[in-house]
């Protein structure tokens, strides 16, 4: 399946991931040059990928947003990754494991915002229900900011799947509305995986069997009964990183 990419963004950082083939990349014929597509055209260059010169009417055509600078990829999908190379995105980083697995995203756009707030926050790696994968790339790709290239997404079909994180350790905490302890009274800076469900039902029954424990986000009385998806997800992501540069912090304070 054609993949289409919009963007300086977007390209640049599949073309830097080198994880899709791409067919060929599209120019509006009067497009400025500038840092991006200087860095884009180079790198397309190496890897001996065509540039097309068109016209703006075809890009406009082709186009799925207003945003897309005057080019366009086409290319082959993202592969997903698995459980089994976990091992090796581990290795790359002295960090403990952060993982983030989302059971439920209803918009490609959310998923895409998902994405870059994970990166940002020091995510390793995203965890995704088999079901979600059938998302608009270009969408994901595009509100992602390039997140998307770089973060490896792990696609499970089941519950019983997630068992693969007892062979690293990591602690699966899943996010409800009535759990005892809140965010801020777990410690998070272990190998940790925080499960968000989706918005209309939660996290699932046969999901929650695998969690070794549960949390909550604290609501203000008289406010909101629950969060987006994607304010829930960053701010336990947040707490997360939170944690985890209190620790980093204290421990350059003692070798000082």
């Amino acid at each position: 399946m054609i993949v289409q990419l919009e963007g300086h963004t977007s390209i640049l950082a599949a073309l830097q991931s080198r994880q899709r083939k791409f067919n060929v990349i599209l120019i509006k014929d009067s497009t400025k040059s500038g840092l991006l597509l200087d860095d884009l055209l180079s790198e397309a260059e190496r890897q001996r990928i065509p540039i097309k010169y068109v016209s703006a009417k075809e890009i406009e055509t082709r186009a799925q947003s207003k945003t897309h600078g005057g080019v366009l990829a086409l290319c082959s999908q993202k592969r997903p990754n698995s459980f089994d190379d976990l091992a090796d995105i581990f290795r790359k980083t002295a960090a403990a494991p952060l993982l983030l697995l989302l059971e439920g995203v209803e918009d490609a756009q959310h998923l895409g915002y998902i994405l870059r707030s994970a990166e940002a926050l020091g995510v390793q790696a995203v965890l995704l229900k088999k079901h979600l994968w059938d998302f608009d790339e270009t969408a994901v790709a595009r509100a992602s900011s390039g997140a998307f290239e770089r973060m490896p997404l792990v696609r499970f079909s089941e519950a019983t799947e997630v068992q693969h994180l007892e062979r690293f350790k990591i602690s699966l905490w899943g996010c409800i509305a009535n759990a005892k302890r809140t965010i801020y009274e777990v410690d998070l800076t272990g190998p940790t995986a925080l499960a968000v469900g989706g918005e209309k039902r939660g996290l699932s029954g046969k999901l929650r069997e695998h969690c070794d424990g549960f949390v909550k986000i604290p609501m203000a009385a008289g406010s909101a009964s629950s969060l987006s998806l994607t304010h829930a997800a960053c701010l336990l992501l947040g707490e997360a990183s939170r944690q985890r540069t209190l620790i980093s912090l204290q421990k350059k304070l003692v070798e000082k």
